[in-house]
C-alpha cells in the first residue's frame, strides 16, 4: 500500500507540473473521458465540467487569463485502493497580474482516481482572491476574465 500511495503522489505531482508547463493535452488525455471537474466560484473560471473537451477548454482559458500562473504543491495525501483513490492536494498559486501586481492564492484539490485515471476533481480556493485577480485582468484588457463559465 505504501508503494501505491507513493506512485499516486508522483502522478499527482507530475500532473501539476503539466499545468505549470501548459502541457494540457497530455494532462487531459490522462483523465477519464467523463471526467468531472469543478472549480468553486461564480466567475469565468467557476462551474462544473463533465468531459475532457470542457476541461481542456477550461485549462486554455486559465492560461490565457493567468499566463504566469504557477502552482506549488505544499502537501499530497493519498487514501484508498486503486479502484477508488482520493488524493488531497494542498497548494499555493502565484502569478504576476497584467497590471504588475502579484497574485497569491491557496487552495486544495480533491482528486478521485480509478485505476490511475482522474474521474473527479473538486477545486476549492480563496474565491475572493480569484474574483479580484479576474477583475484586475479584465481591467487590464483581458476580456475573457469576465466570460461566461465553461460548463458541460
Amino acid at each position: 500500500m505504501l508503494m501505491y500511495n507513493y506512485i499516486v503522489k508522483q502522478l499527482v505531482k507530475k500532473s501539476f507540473g503539466m499545468v505549470n508547463e501548459r502541457r494540457f493535452d497530455e494532462l487531459v488525455n490522462g483523465m477519464a473521458l467523463n471526467i468531472r471537474h469543478s472549480f468553486a466560484g461564480d466567475h469565468a473560471l467557476g462551474g462544473v465540467r463533465h468531459d475532457q473537451a470542457a476541461v481542456r477548454a477550461w485549462l486554455g482559458r486559465l492560461s490565457r487569463i493567468m499566463p504566469t500562473l504557477h502552482i506549488t504543491i505544499e502537501r499530497v495525501d493519498v487514501k484508498g485502493l486503486p479502484h477508488n483513490t482520493l488524493a488531497i492536494v494542498r497548494w499555493t498559486a502565484t502569478a504576476t497580474l497584467a497590471n504588475g501586481e502579484p497574485y497569491l492564492n491557496k487552495g486544495v484539490h480533491f482528486i478521485t482516481l480509478k485505476w490511475g485515471k482522474a474521474i473527479n476533481i473538486d477545486v476549492y480556493e480563496d474565491t475572493l482572491a480569484v474574483f479580484n485577480g479576474l477583475e484586475a485582468q479584465f481591467q487590464a484588457g483581458i476580456a475573457e476574465a469576465h466570460a461566461p463559465q465553461i460548463i458541460s
